[in-house]
């Protein structure tokens, strides 16, 4: 009688799940490689679905193959908003059209189409407020800029881990305020 009502719960959690659909925050962990290789040149990739190769990747991607775990092509999503609202996103890449190949690669694209797409949220030091699934950006240094998402493991309580890459490998790590947040982000918008 135990194992029946437990295959029931099992089953009713399985089918609200499946109902409510995969979040964000729930597909990072699968994501964890220590062994991707930190790789940010320029890859000529298909359209729409194109990535890198798996085993190589940079913050952004890291970004991006969350998202496509839940059924969102960042890839497609940057390079039509930017097709039509091209002088909306930075210029300092001396382009002059959209790039399918790296737009979406790029951190400063990612927080334009967030600002433009997405719900911006409040940049505070309390790590209560950064919750799971949000996207946050910082400024590591001049000109190098840094995303990530935030997880649904807390490590001490008073924040989540972060799920992002920044050279040991795509990891989820206690790093919210180790550099300059700039952006704070939900997406889709709630």
């Amino acid at each position: 009688m135990k194992k029946v009502i437990l295959l029931i719960v099992a089953c009713l959690l399985a089918g609200n799940l499946w109902g409510q659909g995969l979040r964000l925050e729930h597909v990072t962990s699968n994501l964890v490689d220590r062994n991707i290789i930190y790789d940010p040149s320029y890859k000529v990739i298909s359209y729409p679905m194109g990535d890198i190769d798996p085993k190589r990747g940079v913050c952004t991607d890291a970004v991006i193959r969350a998202y496509r775990k839940i059924g969102v092509d960042l890839q497609q999503l940057v390079h039509e908003d930017m097709k039509t609202n091209f002088s909306k996103y930075p210029q300092k890449w001396g382009r002059t059209e959209p790039d399918s190949n790296i737009d979406h690669r790029r951190v400063l694209n990612l927080m334009t189409f967030f600002n433009r797409k997405g719900t911006v949220l409040p940049i505070t030091n309390n790590g209560m407020d950064y919750r799971p699934g949000n996207i946050i950006c910082w400024e590591l240094s001049s000109g190098i800029y840094h995303i990530g998402i935030v997880t649904n493991i807390s490590n001490d309580g008073k924040k989540f881990l972060i799920f992002h890459q920044i050279g040991n490998g795509q990891v989820e790590e206690d790093v919210l305020f180790n550099w300059k947040i700039i952006g704070h982000y939900r997406y889709p918008a709630k």
